[in-house]
């Protein structure tokens, strides 16, 4: 008896130092801030703020941050030309930049920010790179077929397609999408990608790339986005599928699904009050930032990073497993 009480009394040692340590960590949990393991980014609340759609990044109260200015280029795109499809801002404008960095002239396209757009092609410009930009809508094939001729006549090649247009709006119910509003969504995220990837693939040559863009949302769902995850998940089969359509003909096609990120499209999306919490539910306890991003698609775009690469949808979403 006498030797299980010394096992229970050890135990209760081992919880109550459990116990006194667990509440410390409480008490100093409010410092604690979120998950930082590289360049310090935002964290805490975010600027209750909503932007009437398309959402242009420079009415944004706090900026995202999209320069990733530690991220020096080594010539991985050298020489090679890409087109970015959302490109005027968020993670197109991270990325469109990067791309410049690693020796890309790149051509953007958007749907009417203008202004967004003029500030990219600033920023790609400073990197040394040409840019041009075009306005209109990838729902619309002979708009991409024509946006695709004009990038060829003006740079003479093609050799990066990035899709990553995209429109989102939350919905409490189903009853509450309309036959309009979901074929907005379907025609934007899922049939944009067709048509550009179509427009662009006579211009492809073995060792091209394509990069979509997914979304956590696509992995798992979401309850407020039901025809936004919809499409997400399209896409990743999309991807999958392609890139076994193209393996045959040297062209690699892969997507990156990233959670939370601070761009245009939440605070375009989401109320002053969802927004100020927006990315506090992932284990990092704060969305991402765009320039956290784009290295990721510079990897999959450029064959001396990813040449073993197809088919492949990487999740870049803040939380643990996922």
């Amino acid at each position: 008896m006498a030797h299980q009480d010394d096992v229970a009394n050890k135990q209760k040692a081992i919880q109550n130092r459990q116990d006194q340590h667990d509440g410390n960590m409480q008490k100093g949990s409010e410092d604690s801030g979120a998950a930082q393991t590289g360049v310090r980014q935002p964290e805490g609340d975010f600027p209750a703020q909503h932007l009437a759609k398309p959402g242009l990044e420079a009415q944004m109260a706090l900026k995202p941050k999209f320069m990733a200015e530690q991220y020096k280029g080594s010539g991985k795109l050298a020489g090679q030309v890409a087109i970015v499809t959302g490109g005027d801002s968020g993670i197109g404008r991270a990325v469109a930049i990067l791309f410049a960095r690693e020796g890309a002239d790149v051509a953007i396209l958007y749907l009417n920010e203008h202004e967004d757009a003029a500030e990219t092609q600033r920023y790609i410009e400073a990197e040394g790179q040409r840019c041009v930009t075009v306005a209109g809508d990838v729902k619309d094939m002979d708009f991409c077929q024509q946006a695709v001729d004009q990038v060829v006549a003006e740079f003479g090649r093609l050799d990066v397609l990035v899709n990553n247009a995209a429109f989102q709006e939350h919905a409490d119910s189903l009853l509450d999408l309309t036959e309009d509003r979901f074929d907005e969504t379907m025609k934007t995220n899922i049939y944009g990608y067709f048509h550009m990837a179509k427009a662009c693939l006579p211009h492809l040559k073995r060792g091209a790339a394509i990069v979509n863009t997914g979304s956590v949302t696509g992995l798992k769902g979401s309850k407020k986005l039901l025809d936004y995850s919809t499409t997400k998940g399209a896409i990743h089969a999309f991807t999958m599928s392609l890139a076994a359509n193209l393996l045959d003909q040297g062209i690699r096609v892969n997507a990156v699904a990233p959670g939370p990120v601070w761009t245009p499209l939440n605070p375009a999306d989401q109320s002053p009050e969802d927004i100020a919490k927006f990315g506090q539910s992932t284990t990092f306890g704060r969305p991402a930032q765009p320039e956290e991003l784009s290295p990721a698609y510079v990897y999959l775009a450029s064959s001396v990073c990813s040449g073993y690469v197809t088919g492949v949808v990487l999740p870049i979403t803040g939380t643990v497993g996922e």
